[in-house]
């Protein structure tokens, strides 16, 4: 039985992407996304220190929680058959429980999750709004006995100890750390890490003002801000613009985005670049958090829309 997550790199690299002649600005990425092939970016470091505490506490079942395109479900299902641990999904809609077959034939992140052993329990959307009651916890330990929590999205204080790694050894580099932002865990452990005079810059992928209180949870610095403006809608909402630059983006720099967090963020950036907010000779960082296997999925949902499809040699 493996103990650790295996790596299969030591640490992730940092690639240039460009430099602006018109003011030097450069654009590296840090390839978080090429950690791991199934537990990778910033799920691999949210996961990295729980799962350590769910073996040493002698748990054998991790649950948690996510939607039905979720990366978190995906990485805690394959985590948990390399672990030999056992993993329960909770999933928001009920509805997707009631013909299971023809939900794992149109969900790739659901079969895939499944295919690493995980079960589910479908819940209604009213019932998912419980999840961090102490009734719900107590239905479901009913239900399935003891178990370690992973809370949804990943985040809590073991998370983001994790996310504090991805800066380990990048020291004073850049100027600007930019990073997309979900429940708020890496981008508070990129806080923590970055240097004082280093500005952390994160743009959420979904419309809401709670993001600010969810991160002050975890950090006290004051050095970064939220950018709100390129969220394109809200959770998972995307546009042609957004798929044209994502491949683009792939046919230039042979990178693959994904069209929920980091193609939002590095079309955010391009943007900012292009319109001179960086200041002359600024050097930006914008870490990669992986997010690749729900592409399979989205493209599903884009040729239902008629609107193109990211453009693919083998969707992962």
């Amino acid at each position: 039985m493996a103990t650790t997550l295996d790596l299969m790199l030591k640490d992730s690299p940092i690639v240039h992407v460009l430099t602006r002649r018109e003011d030097g600005v450069s654009l590296y990425i840090k390839r978080e996304d090429l950690l791991h092939p199934q537990v990778s970016g910033n799920k691999f470091r949210k996961l990295k220190y729980n799962l350590a505490e769910a073996q040493k506490q002698g748990h054998t079942r991790l649950l948690t929680f996510g939607g039905a395109f979720s990366n978190h479900i995906a990485a805690v299902a394959a985590a948990g058959k390399i672990l030999d641990l056992q993993t329960i999904g909770v999933i928001r809609g009920d509805e997707l429980g009631r013909d299971m077959e023809s939900t794992l034939k149109k969900n790739p992140t659901l079969d895939f999750a499944a295919s690493q052993g995980m079960k589910f329990l479908f819940v209604s959307r009213s019932d998912y709004r419980e999840k961090e009651t102490t009734a719900f916890r107590q239905d479901l330990e009913k239900e399935f006995g003891s178990f370690y929590l992973i809370p949804e999205g990943g985040t809590n204080t073991l998370a983001v100890k994790g996310c504090e790694e991805i800066l380990t050894g990048v020291g004073k580099d850049f100027d600007f750390i930019c990073c997309a932002v979900g429940t708020g865990g890496t981008i508070a452990g990129l806080i923590n890490a970055a240097a004082k005079d280093q500005k952390v810059l994160g743009f959420p992928a979904l419309k809401g003002d709670f993001l600010e209180g969810e991160i002050s949870k975890y950090t006290s610095a004051t050095n970064w801000e939220l950018v709100n403006k390129y969220h394109f809608g809200g959770y998972a909402k995307v546009s042609p613009e957004l798929i044209d630059f994502i491949n683009d983006f792939r046919k230039t720099y042979d990178i693959l985005l994904d069209p929920v967090y980091t193609g939002k963020m590095l079309f955010g950036i391009f943007d900012m670049m292009e319109n001179a907010v960086f200041p002359q000779n600024s050097r930006i960082l914008a870490i990669h958090t992986g997010g690749l296997q729900g592409i399979t999925g989205m493209n599903k949902l884009l040729k239902n829309k008629n609107f193109p499809l990211i453009d693919v040699e083998n969707e992962i």
